[in-house]
Parts: C-alpha cells; structure tokens; sequence
C-alpha cells in the first residue's frame, strides 16, 4: 500500500514552513527548501507617500485623506498568495497527496482563496492558529485535532 504523503503548512502573514508526514507513527520532517519568510516592511517604506488632501465643501479648509486600505494587510495578502502559488505547483507535480493548513484565520482566508481547485481539494484539515513560534519537534501536541503523527 503506497504510503500518503501529508504536508502540514504552519504559517502567518510572513512566515511559511512546510513539514511532510508519511503516515501515522512516521513523524515530521521538514522541508526546508519549503520555507518562506519576509521580513514585514515598516510602515514607512509601505506608505512612503503622504495621503492626498481634499477641500471642504464649504470654506478654505483642507483635510488629509485615510488611505484606501491597510498596507500591513496587502502584503500578508500578498505573502499567503505566492505561498498559495507553491502548494498549487507542487499538487501539480504530486509531490504531495493531503495538505494541512495551520495559520491564523486571516492567512487561512487568503491561503483559501488563492489556492486552486486541485490544491483546495487536498486539504483535509485547517487549524486556526498562529502556530509559527511553536518549535518543530513541539507541533504534533497542537496538530492531534487534524492530522495523526
């Protein structure tokens, strides 16, 4: 019997490490040409420019405008889509058969969305949890609920 191949995706909004399981008692192995992190950018660098100014309706006064959106969440947006970009190549080139998500309910949102029909139909566990601090050899205890090591 062919032996199912299991990645666990423990990640937040910069950080991604992919661990491999090949079956109950097998363990985790990671796999570290999998991982991916960026250093988040300050804000200062995100919104370099000043926001725009707008005129009132009535009177010389001028106000600053809020910018459209968050720059902070654009690119965690953007991290969990390139990620989401390797898990579908790699379902592409089989190189796993089940796949578990673990990150906070933000990133899993995004990873969700970006994910394609191939990967989305790997997925056999979530975890909504921000696991990424939490040492290798320390993460079966918190994945019994989705996965058996």
């Amino acid at each position: 019997m062919k032996s199912v191949r299991s990645w666990i995706v423990v990640a937040d909004g910069a950080h991604a490490r992919i661990l491999e399981n090949n079956g109950p008692g097998k363990g985790l192995t990671p796999l570290t040409a999998e991982e991916a992190n960026r250093k988040p950018k300050p804000s200062r660098e995100i919104d370099a420019d000043r926001p725009g100014r707008s005129h009132d309706r009535m009177g010389p006064g001028r106000h600053a405008m809020e910018p459209p959106s968050d720059a902070h969440r654009t690119e965690k947006r953007r991290f969990a889509e390139n990620l989401a970009q390797r898990l579908n190549t790699a379902v592409l080139q089989k190189r796993y058969d089940r796949l578990i998500l673990v990150a906070p309910a933000k990133t899993l949102g995004d990873l969700r969305q970006a994910l394609s029909k191939e990967a989305a139909a790997c997925v056999q566990g979530e975890l909504a949890k921000d696991l990424t601090p939490i040492a290798d050899r320390d993460l079966a205890a918190h994945l019994n609920d989705v996965i058996a090591l």
